[in-house]
């Protein structure tokens, strides 16, 4: 750890694809003496981290977003969180400070715990007038993380949606991204499916992820070489 920093250090892994990396999340956090939470999919969350250090009686807490690609929201998401955590913390908070940059590699954690700012408690709220209603999107891409999918490289099949509408000009209005738990036809992983068309796709790798975005998503038309029969239970 750098030796400006004495308090606990927390690496944050900030998407999916950190919760499947844990493993060299807990490795890195060993060398440095941290530990490891998570924003999103994973657990200890940041405010039940935040609230067992506080509880041990630290009086400072770092906090560092890792990425290890680019599924990661931004770091202000990090400040926003635990400033939310300090106005709802009773009692006694201790001083949190976050890394103004997230590390996207393990050697770039003590670099970007030089450069640290406080949270003041005043960050934005976890709501927003622009989080008020369902958005208009055609499509939702439920892409499955279960754990045959995240071994077989579902988060690659994610990134390649993603990168692709991005490319396609397609926005959350358009087309919504969802990763979701275990979606059952795990034989045929990486398994996403699209909503509300009800079409269920297999083997899904970047290739395919690529074909199925530009040809079902925006061009409407299923990807009939990756598709999944659907077979309906119509009584009992």
């Amino acid at each position: 750890m750098n030796d400006d920093v004495t308090a606990p250090v927390v690496l944050v892994g900030m998407s999916v694809r950190e919760v499947q990396a844990r493993n060299l999340l807990h490795e890195v956090a060993h060398e440095h003496r941290a530990t490891v939470a998570f924003l999103q999919m994973g657990d200890p969350s940041v405010s039940s981290e935040l609230t067992r250090l506080a509880d041990l009686g630290a009086e400072r807490v770092v906090l560092v977003g890792v990425s290890l690609g680019s599924l990661a929201p931004a770091a202000s998401w990090l400040r926003r969180i635990a400033g939310h955590w300090l106005r709802q913390r009773p009692g006694r908070r201790p001083v949190v400070e976050v890394a103004t940059r997230l590390a996207n590699e393990p050697a770039q954690v003590l670099e970007v715990l030089r450069l640290l700012r406080p949270v003041t408690g005043t960050e934005a709220g976890l709501e927003s007038a622009a989080w008020e209603d369902v958005p208009g999107h055609r499509h939702q891409v439920l892409v499955c993380r279960g754990p045959r999918c995240t071994a077989l490289g579902s988060d690659r099949t994610a990134e390649a949606v993603i990168l692709e509408l991005m490319r396609l000009g397609q926005t959350d209005d358009d087309v919504l991204i969802t990763h979701t738990g275990c979606q059952f036809p795990c034989n045929h992983a990486p398994v996403v499916s699209v909503q509300p068309d009800d079409v269920w796709y297999g083997d899904v790798d970047p290739d395919a992820a690529r074909q199925i975005t530009a040809e079902h998503l925006v061009g409407g038309r299923p990807v009939e070489s990756v598709r999944l029969p659907r077979s309906r239970r119509t009584g009992r």
